[in-house]
Protein backbone atom coordinates (compact mmCIF):
# COMPACT_ATOMS: atom_id res chain seq x y z
CA UNK A 1 0.00 0.00 0.00
CA UNK A 2 2.89 2.17 0.79
CA UNK A 3 4.31 1.37 -2.22
CA UNK A 4 1.17 1.95 -4.50
CA UNK A 5 1.24 5.38 -2.75
CA UNK A 6 4.74 6.41 -3.90
CA UNK A 7 4.09 4.97 -7.37
CA UNK A 8 1.17 7.31 -7.70
CA UNK A 9 3.37 10.30 -6.52
CA UNK A 10 6.44 9.00 -8.53
CA UNK A 11 3.75 9.73 -11.65
CA UNK A 12 2.56 12.62 -10.36
CA UNK A 13 6.00 14.17 -9.54
CA UNK A 14 6.81 13.09 -13.07
CA UNK A 15 3.85 14.66 -14.88
CA UNK A 16 4.75 18.00 -12.99
CA UNK A 17 8.24 17.93 -13.71
CA UNK A 18 7.47 16.85 -17.74
CA UNK A 19 5.17 20.36 -17.62
CA UNK A 20 7.98 21.75 -16.35
CA UNK A 21 10.34 20.59 -19.11
CA UNK A 22 8.09 22.31 -21.40
CA UNK A 23 7.94 25.26 -19.85
CA UNK A 24 11.51 25.40 -20.06
CA UNK A 25 11.99 24.76 -23.28
CA UNK A 26 9.53 27.22 -24.55
CA UNK A 27 11.81 29.44 -22.21
CA UNK A 28 14.80 28.35 -23.96
CA UNK A 29 13.65 29.02 -27.22
CA UNK A 30 12.19 32.19 -26.55
CA UNK A 31 15.41 33.38 -25.23
CA UNK A 32 17.61 31.86 -27.97
CA UNK A 33 15.21 33.79 -30.49
CA UNK A 34 15.76 37.06 -28.57
CA UNK A 35 19.81 36.01 -28.67
CA UNK A 36 19.48 35.75 -32.31
CA UNK A 37 18.03 39.33 -32.74
CA UNK A 38 19.98 41.25 -30.43
CA UNK A 39 23.48 39.21 -32.29
CA UNK A 40 21.78 40.85 -35.45
CA UNK A 41 21.08 43.96 -34.60
CA UNK A 42 25.00 44.12 -33.48
CA UNK A 43 26.06 43.04 -36.57
CA UNK A 44 23.96 45.19 -38.17
CA UNK A 45 24.92 48.28 -35.74
CA UNK A 46 28.69 47.21 -36.93
CA UNK A 47 28.06 48.17 -40.63
CA UNK A 48 25.75 51.02 -40.55
CA UNK A 49 29.05 52.46 -38.54
CA UNK A 50 31.21 51.66 -40.79
CA UNK A 51 29.05 53.36 -43.57
CA UNK A 52 28.72 56.19 -41.14
CA UNK A 53 32.72 56.87 -40.85
CA UNK A 54 32.99 56.14 -44.90
CA UNK A 55 30.66 58.59 -45.45
CA UNK A 56 32.19 61.21 -43.15
CA UNK A 57 35.49 60.77 -44.90
CA UNK A 58 33.81 61.38 -47.95
CA UNK A 59 31.95 64.36 -46.85
CA UNK A 60 35.40 65.71 -45.33
CA UNK A 61 37.21 64.77 -48.52
CA UNK A 62 34.83 66.89 -50.65
CA UNK A 63 34.67 69.94 -48.05
CA UNK A 64 38.41 70.23 -48.78
CA UNK A 65 38.39 69.81 -52.33
CA UNK A 66 36.01 73.00 -52.69
CA UNK A 67 38.50 74.69 -50.43
CA UNK A 68 41.17 73.90 -53.29
CA UNK A 69 39.04 74.50 -55.73
CA UNK A 70 37.46 77.79 -54.89
CA UNK A 71 40.56 79.19 -53.82
CA UNK A 72 42.50 78.15 -56.49
CA UNK A 73 40.32 80.63 -58.56
CA UNK A 74 41.61 83.52 -60.87
CA UNK A 75 45.08 82.73 -59.51
CA UNK A 76 47.54 82.79 -62.40
CA UNK A 77 51.34 82.54 -62.20
CA UNK A 78 53.48 84.25 -64.92
CA UNK A 79 56.76 84.37 -64.90
CA UNK A 80 58.93 86.67 -67.78
CA UNK A 81 62.20 86.19 -68.69
CA UNK A 82 63.91 89.69 -69.19
CA UNK A 83 67.44 89.92 -70.89
CA UNK A 84 70.73 92.67 -70.47
CA UNK A 85 70.11 94.67 -73.83
CA UNK A 86 72.54 97.66 -73.00
CA UNK A 87 76.05 97.73 -72.02
CA UNK A 88 75.84 100.05 -69.16
CA UNK A 89 73.31 97.59 -67.11
CA UNK A 90 70.00 99.63 -67.92
CA UNK A 91 66.78 98.29 -69.56
CA UNK A 92 64.12 100.04 -71.04
CA UNK A 93 61.12 100.14 -67.78
CA UNK A 94 57.32 100.32 -68.41
CA UNK A 95 56.13 102.20 -65.18
CA UNK A 96 52.66 101.76 -64.09
CA UNK A 97 51.83 105.03 -66.00
CA UNK A 98 52.83 103.62 -68.78
CA UNK A 99 55.84 105.95 -69.84
CA UNK A 100 58.52 103.93 -71.10
CA UNK A 101 62.20 105.36 -69.71
CA UNK A 102 65.61 103.67 -70.76
CA UNK A 103 67.66 103.57 -67.35
CA UNK A 104 65.79 104.28 -63.77
CA UNK A 105 62.29 104.85 -63.52
CA UNK A 106 61.00 108.70 -62.88
CA UNK A 107 60.42 109.41 -59.43
CA UNK A 108 56.81 109.40 -59.20
CA UNK A 109 56.46 111.31 -56.26
CA UNK A 110 56.43 115.06 -57.55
Amino acid sequence: MNIEKDIENLEKRIAKNAGKIENNAEKIQKNSYALDILKDYKTESHRLFAILIIVLFMWFGTICYLVYVLNDIGVETTTQEVSQTNENGYNNFIGSDGEITNGNAKDQTN
